[in-house]
């Protein structure tokens, strides 16, 4: 009896560690901040890159590093139930203006959804809100709501914010002079290892 109490605590003890260690990775409220550049030069193991501050950059891929195509899109794109990004300004009444929307595909629906603090490429901490359009509006520009799990954002869309839509990509984006966003870890030697990279196609800019 003694033994299974023991098992038991042991078991719930090992549970917990795993629930606080994901929670800690989760890090809610933590500013993301891409690393954004162009390509350099690239191998199966590692891509070089000069960042937007003109400083050269070299961070390790694997065979869990993903890779989206990002594509112009325009605001026709932008369509009720599309599941999309934006990196946004927050206003005084509460509401969202984009500064960028990224349509993602529907193969890639629930890609990073949810809301956060977010480093735009100005340097500015703005917010990103990924998750499904609601209602939309179409009159001066587009007037959304973006719902994620149980809640949701209202969004303002200018005219002239830039669009893109991002799809499934591959290695083959990869290559030198193309422009890139990169979302990265730190690995056990504490280098910087590429998690998911979207990639410029057809010598797109990424906004984000």
């Amino acid at each position: 009896m003694h033994t299974r109490q023991r098992l038991a605590g042991l078991l719930l003890s090992t549970l917990m560690l795993c629930s606080g260690i994901a929670t800690a990775a989760q890090a809610p409220g933590k500013t993301i901040a891409p690393l954004r550049g162009t390509i350099d030069k690239v191998s199966d193991a590692q891509l070089q890159l000069t960042d937007r501050k003109g400083e050269k950059v070299e961070v390790k891929l694997n065979d869990k590093t993903q890779v989206y195509s990002v594509s112009k899109g325009s605001t026709d794109d932008i369509k009720p139930d599309s599941f999309i990004g934006t990196a946004a300004v927050p206003q005084a009444d509460g509401s969202l203006k984009a500064l960028e929307v990224h349509v993602f595909a529907a193969s890639l629906r629930g890609t990073g959804e949810g809301h956060s603090p977010w480093e735009s490429a100005d340097g500015k901490t703005n917010t990103m809100t990924n998750g499904t359009i609601g209602k939309l509006v179409n009159a001066n520009g587009r007037t959304l709501t973006v719902k994620y799990g149980d809640q949701q954002k209202n969004v303002s869309v200018p005219d002239d914010t830039p669009v893109v839509t991002i799809d499934p990509g591959d290695r083959s984006l990869l290559k030198p002079g193309t422009h890139i966003v990169l979302f990265s870890a730190t690995d056990d030697k504490g280098e910087r290892v590429a998690t998911r990279i979207s990639a410029g196609k057809d010598g797109t800019v990424p906004p984000m």
